[in-house]
């Protein structure tokens, strides 16, 4: 064990998955596999090509949020 607290039971079980090199949710079109659903949903966009983040000045997309927070400090 790590020492790590969590408030929140789901929080924990996903924790513990890095301990025990779980990786319950398979990509079906590479040999990726993630440790949470949402990991998942954000890769299957690089295989799709969806970009649901779009920029209101300049409307350019991007398949992560992070990566349109990122692109927004260059304007």
């Amino acid at each position: 064990e790590c020492g790590k607290c969590f408030s929140v039971s789901s929080n924990l079980l996903k924790h513990r998955r890095i301990h025990l090199g779980e990786k319950p949710y398979p990509c079906p079109h590479c040999p990726k596999s993630f440790i949470q659903r949402s990991e998942l949903t954000i890769h299957l966009r690089g295989h799709s090509g969806e970009k649901p983040y779009t920029c209101g000045l300049c409307a350019k997309a991007f398949s992560r949020s992070s990566h349109l927070n990122r692109h927004r400090r260059t304007h």
